[in-house]
């Protein structure tokens, strides 16, 4: 369980294809004490570390994960938003994050807001009914508030700002239109989305489309 306040900014150092794949990710994370199988998340993606040394940690990514997040477009050199796993007592500064990536959106465009950037999104018309103006959402592993949402018949669009200092501490103070971002929506959304689907089902089971199923 993560938080979505990112603590670091990890680069990209090698890409391993095995069965799946192993990427080594360069970090400023006091790696002697990350233990062997802890969880990290990576641009959102809740990673296990499989190896470790000094200023570096490994995880692999399943074929799963790459097809339905952005880390099919990771090379050697991307920057990625880190996060360790929330312990008991800390701050809960953003929101409950799952670190299970539930679709991948674009970012459609953005535009200066005073001191802040403004992002317009595009999402899937499967995730158009859990973004909801004033909500939480996730992307790429950063908590953020949802302004305004702008229904479409292929999907939805919606927008968020970036403060300076999110800018800073995040891979949203290099990101440009086009590129592609991992979407997790809120959990309560997720929860609530699964029970109406059975309940609403005379079987118990849900219908098609009546529920998101992340990663």
């Amino acid at each position: 369980m993560f938080t979505g306040i990112i603590t670091d900014l990890g680069t990209i150092t090698k890409l391993e294809p095995r069965g799946d794949l192993r990427a080594t990710i360069a970090t400023h994370y006091d790696t002697a004490r990350i233990d062997i199988g802890a969880s990290i998340a990576c641009s959102g993606m809740c990673l296990t570390v499989v190896d470790k040394g000094t200023g570096w940690f490994a995880a692999d990514v399943s074929a799963e994960s790459l097809r339905c997040t952005n880390a099919r477009d990771w090379e050697v050199g991307t920057a990625i938003n880190l996060e360790r796993a929330l312990k008991v007592g800390d701050e809960l500064g953003g929101h409950i994050v799952s670190g299970h990536v539930d679709g991948v959106g674009k970012i459609v465009s953005i535009a200066a807001a005073g001191d802040s950037r403004c992002f317009t999104c595009g999402a899937g018309r499967d995730l158009a009914p859990y973004v909801a103006p004033k909500g939480s959402v996730t992307l790429n592993g950063v908590s953020l508030t949802v302004n305004t949402v702008t229904d479409g018949p292929d999907g939805v669009e919606f927008t968020v700002n970036i403060i300076p200092h999110t800018a800073h501490c995040t891979t949203f103070g290099t990101a440009a239109a086009g590129d592609t971002i991992n979407i997790e929506i809120d959990v309560l959304a997720r929860y609530l989305s699964r029970m109406r689907a059975v309940l609403s089902t005379p079987s118990g089971a849900p219908t098609d489309g009546d529920a998101v199923y992340p990663c």
